[in-house]
């Protein structure tokens, strides 16, 4: 093995620990004729003051490799320094990768060894007077390719797009799906056996020599008997489980949890919360976690609630906030900070996060939240702030890419489910009765969907990702008056987003948007009511339908035991990467909580995969016809395959795009 620093080393951002250790060095003075010779991929490098450096060069490359390498034979004058010298010593980031072409930038392997962090003993080295060159460090051992590549955790191929890397911008827009403005935040690595890090900004991007302290969880007594408290920095998150025997492992994140070194002190903190869109439940709990634990793990006493939403960043005062003050909150529905939709001006909020010298920021919100936190993320890294921006995503209709679920979903399945009871009982209870509740789901039917399947008692869900038509043969309103035949009774659920199509059809509406540019939808509840009854009438059939909308009732209550503790989860995992200096979008993946890329959980929205085994099983719950044509279900497959595809870009290389289209693919092994 080489000597490799033992320090942690850096390329681009991502900060990269070696496994191996150094060697101990030899105790005995090595004469020049006792040296072996160098291996052929080492060279001696010329460097100031006749010093020499020690640089291993990735052949890739290097647009000399067929050069002959410097002969070492003679005796060296100079003495070698071990140091490995950064590549921005003579030239920066941008001029090194604008003179390589894109293509291969785009497809190569390459890094370069930055130097040990350990300056006071390379210059004591670089001051070492000894006219044996070898005397403390004794022989260099032979270094093949592939043991280096073994001293670290990740292969060589670290790739990062940045804004000044290309010389041709127009060619990295028509060459990525990624806009040009969020190219620049956009840090991948590949692994040796395929994987990718899709990895989240940090501070050091833009601040390198941000200054690190000891993590305050290290002398607090309640951490004290746990054993390896703290996170590797190269632990990481697969977003895939299920693999086939020839698969690549997919697309990994950055695991959650508290680091050793945090990048903020306890006293120069100052923290903001604020909750933005609907209700959820569980909203008050994750506050009340957030101000505990900042307070009690961290010592962080500044701390402030943003009222009303984004606009309370400069509409109104900020609140202080305690852990006496948010004590028993979490008992309460809704949001005790209040919020709102819209209000979004990125550069006025910015301005008031640096004029009050804030230097977290914990948003709490839906998928539009998270777009509004990630264009404040960059906002905050144009002006070179010293700030993490950590986002907690918050939707009752479970529809956020990527993670497992939201908080409050379970809160709300939970809640449909006695609706649908009383629905239940109301149609059980009439002649020819139906009992039809409408549960929220503006894009994605996951609420009505697990609804039903907990309950048991509904014939027939209806949902957005699921096409149905009203007359005609195989149509709904066949089904009902068939099921009304063999049941004298029926139950039906509705996601709010089922049907829109056909209601705009039959009132000819155009689309309308509310303040946060959401769809204002129609109400599918009332349009079937109506539907049914016009049916069953021109039929001369006496029948009774009781509609029932729990919506706001189901919104607005406290959260559930089981949400209690994932808040709690969420809301401490946020702290720990933000004390760490990371910004990013945090939720569960595959039972482990992750720090995800704003751009992931944005880009691309969950819906229920009706070509899955969990539909499957939904059908085969209620007996309902799957309403579905060929060609809609063939259309399905093809959602399915590019759902929740990245937005990255497509020449990283071959197999780092099917890493990224392997792990959109299985997405859906989640619902089965």
């Amino acid at each position: 093995m080489p000597v490799i620093p033992s320090a942690a080393t850096r390329f681009h951002g991502v900060k990269l620990s070696p496994t191996s250790e150094k060697p101990p060095r030899a105790a005995h003075k090595t004469s020049a004729a006792a040296r072996p010779a160098p291996d052929p991929s080492l060279t001696l490098r010329p460097h100031h003051h006749h010093r020499r450096s020690l640089t291993h060069r990735a052949p890739l490359l290097n647009p000399r490799k067929n050069r002959r390498p410097r002969s070492t034979s003679r005796p060296q004058k100079a003495k070698p320094r071990l140091r490995l010298p950064k590549p921005a010593a003579k030239r920066s980031e941008s001029e090194f990768l604008r003179s390589r072409p894109l293509a291969l930038l785009m497809a190569s392997s390459h890094i370069i060894l930055p130097p040990d962090d350990d300056d006071e003993e390379q210059r004591r080295l670089e001051e070492e007077e000894d006219e044996d060159p070898w005397a403390r460090s004794g022989p260099p051992p032979a270094a093949p390719e592939h043991a280096v590549k073994a001293a670290l955790p990740f292969s060589a191929t670290c790739v990062r797009i940045s804004r000044d890397s290309y010389p041709n911008l127009r060619a990295l827009r028509n060459a990525s799906s990624v806009s040009l403005a969020d190219a620049a935040y956009v840090k991948i690595s590949e692994g040796d056996f395929g994987y990718v890090l899709d990895d989240v900004p940090h501070l050091v991007d833009h601040l390198p020599d941000a200054p690190t302290y000891p993590n305050p969880l290290q002398d607090h007594p309640a951490y004290s008997t746990v054993k390896q408290y703290f996170v590797n920095e190269d632990d990481t998150v697969p977003q895939k489980v299920v693999v086939q025997k020839n698969s690549r492992r997919g697309v990994h994140f950055r695991r959650a949890g508290p680091r050793q070194k945090v990048y903020f002190e306890s006293d120069e903190v100052k923290a903001c919360i604020v909750t933005c869109g609907g209700l959820c439940p569980g909203l008050n709990t994750v506050i009340r976690e957030l101000v505990c634990g900042l307070a009690h793990m961290y010592n962080v006493s500044k701390i402030y609630g943003i009222q009303n939403g984004y606009k309370g960043f400069y509409s109104s005062n900020y609140l202080t906030l305690t852990p006496k003050s948010v004590d028993d909150i979490h008992k309460r529905g809704g949001t005790v900070l209040g919020t709102s939709r819209g209000g979004h001006d990125t550069k006025k909020i910015v301005d008031n996060i640096q004029d009050r010298g804030i230097n977290q920021v914990y948003i709490i919100g839906g998928d539009g939240t998270q777009k509004g936190a990630y264009e404040i993320f960059k906002e905050i890294r144009k002006r070179g702030l010293k700030v993490s921006v950590a986002g907690i995503p918050k939707t009752i209709d479970n529809d956020i890419a990527i993670i497992d679920k939201s908080f409050g979903f379970d809160t709300a399945v939970e809640e449909a489910q006695r609706a649908i009871d009383s629905a239940h009982v109301e149609a059980f209870s009439a002649e020819n009765g139906i009992g039809l509740v409408k549960l929220m789901g503006r894009y994605s039917g996951f609420i009505a969907m697990y609804a039903t399947l907990a309950s048991r008692d509904v014939d027939c869900c209806l949902i957005p990702e699921s096409p149905f038509y009203m007359d005609g043969e195989g149509g709904l309103l066949q089904y009902v008056e068939r099921r009304l035949k063999e049941n004298k009774h029926m139950v039906i659920v509705v996601a709010e987003g089922a049907g829109q199509d056909l209601i705009a059809k039959s009132l000819s509406t155009s689309e309308q948007q509310d303040a946060s540019g959401n769809k204002l939808l129609l109400d599918i509840g009332l349009w079937l009511t109506h539907k049914i009854k016009d049916h069953f009438k021109s039929k001369k059939i006496e029948m009774t339908i009781k509609y029932i909308d729990p919506t706001y009732m189901i919104r607005a209550i406290p959260s559930n035991a089981s949400d209690n503790v994932y808040c709690t989860l969420l809301a401490h995992s946020a702290i720990h990467g933000a004390m760490a200096g990371y910004s990013f979008t945090v939720g569960n993946v595959n039972g482990r909580h992750a720090y995800i890329p704003f751009y992931r959980v944005t880009s691309t929205r969950n819906k229920v995969k009706i070509t899955d085994r969990m539909w499957a099983r939904l059908l085969s719950s209620t007996n309902q016809p799957s309403f579905l044509s060929q060609k809609d279900i063939d259309e399905a497959k093809e959602n399915d395959r590019t759902a929740n595809k990245p937005p990255l870009p497509t020449g990283l290389s071959h197999h780092v795009a099917n890493s990224f289209d392997q792990s959109a693919s299985s997405s859906s092994n989640s619902q089965i």
